[in-house]
Formats: structure tokens, sequence, C-alpha cells
């Protein structure tokens, strides 16, 4: 069967994150049901990965079989676009290899989240604010500490059903634009609730409420209990997922 990757962007702000759930609207169902009625055939997608409640996507990808060919595909996106809710966007669909899976093939993932220096009413859906002001110079000094190790349970979301909670940071900064303070953050995978907890853990450290050599100790104690408070999901966003140039086809 034809394999497809889809990419799209999403505000996570109307869904109880992208997995589907019983009693709870989520971004797999939506993309379910409107590709289901657009190709007239029960469709159903494999998602990047787990995006939480009220998590947004910047950059999303999915993929799906079907039993022939798409004839279309300008076609096919302007009428699922159509089909969609707002807060869906679909960019692109392309064929890959069959073996190709957005999950498990995808080389990383780069998150951000963003923090509002100043009251702004366009974008406090989408930010957060905290007081007072974390030092940037702290957080980044975290931020360093961060490619020391591989192993983040202290970060991780506890009783979830991975294999391993080793993860490779590839990047983690925190940036000035003037308005906002943004951490971004890259990694091979990530863990359940991780960069929430991460985000958490380095506002504690920027505000003096918990030391830099102190995170060296919540990590290596592998005890969530010890790390900051996760940061609400609305500031989330999942930026960009890269893949080999060879699963297109």
């Amino acid at each position: 069967m034809p394999r497809y990757f889809t990419e799209l962007a999403y505000n996570g702000t109307p869904y109880n994150g992208w997995q589907i759930q019983p009693n709870a609207p989520s971004v797999q169902q939506e993309l379910n049901r409107a590709f289901s009625t657009l190709l007239r055939q029960e469709i159903s997608l494999t998602g990047a990965g787990r995006t939480d409640t009220g998590v947004h996507a910047a950059f999303f990808v999915a993929h799906f079989d079907v039993p022939t060919s798409l004839q279309d595909i300008s076609q096919t996106i302007y009428k699922m676009n159509r089909l969609t809710d707002k807060s869906i966007a679909i960019y692109s669909i392309y064929p890959v290899q069959p073996e190709a899976h957005a999950r498990f093939s995808a080389l990383s993932r780069t998150y951000k989240y963003f923090i509002n220096k100043f009251k702004n009413p366009f974008t406090e859906e989408y930010a957060i604010r905290t007081y007072p002001l974390p030092d940037l110079q702290k957080m980044n000094e975290a931020c360093r500490i961060l490619f020391e190790y591989t192993d983040f349970t202290s970060f991780s979301k506890l009783h979830t059903d991975t294999k391993t909670n080793n993860c490779k940071i590839l990047k983690a900064e925190w940036t000035d634009t003037g308005e906002q303070l943004v951490f971004t953050i890259q990694a091979d995978r990530f863990l359940r609730n991780m960069v929430r907890a991460i985000v958490g853990t380095m506002l504690e450290i920027g505000q003096g409420k918990i030391s830099i050599a102190e995170l060296k100790n919540i990590i290596e104690s592998k005890d969530r209990c010890r790390a900051g408070n996760s940061v609400p999901g609305k500031a989330l966003f999942l930026w960009d997922i890269k893949y080999p140039e060879e699963i297109k086809i």
C-alpha cells in the first residue's frame, strides 16, 4: 500500500493533545475523520509524537497508507483544509518509502517555549509570564549541563510505557528577542512532559530558587519529585522535525 507523509500545523488549545482519547477531542481524531471522509475509506494517521493537552505544533508530520496512489495531491491538500477545523492546517502531502515512519524515522525534534517579558494581548494565549523575570545567563549555564547527560528520568512523566529514558540533547539555549524569552531545545527524542519539566526547573534556577550545581543532583537522582514544576502547555510549540532525505520517493 502506498504510504504518504503529511506536514501540518495545529493550534493545540481545543485539543487534549495529538493522541486519540476516549471522550476527549484530539488532533489525530480530527484528521482521521477528515481524511476518511475525503478518501471514502477508513484512514488512520500515525503521528511523529504525542503532544500534551494544549501544546501546539508549528510543524508536525504524520503518515498514512492508502490502497491506491493519490491522483491529485494539490486538490487533496485543498479539500483537506476545507474539511478540517480552523485550528489545523495541512501544508503538504508526499509519497515516502513503505518503511518510512513518522515517529520512528525521525532523526530529531525541536521544541520552543515562549515567555512574555511584558503584557501583550496578542501573544497572551501562546506564552506565559513569570515573576520575577529569570536570569538568562544562569539558565544558559544550566543548559550546558544538559549536554553532559543522557538519562532524563527526572524530567519524565511517571508510569509511561517507554523502554528507555535516554535522550541525546543536540541543542539547548535561551534567547532574548526583546519582547520574549525563548527556550529552544533539540534532541533525538523526548520523554512525556520532558520539555515542560526542564523549563520549569530552568525558571527556578533563573529565579535563584535552585542552584546550577543542584541541577546535576536533580538529573542524577532520576527522581521527578526533585525537579521543578511543569510549566503550562499553552506556551510550548513543537517547532521542527528532521528526517533522512532518502525516505522520500
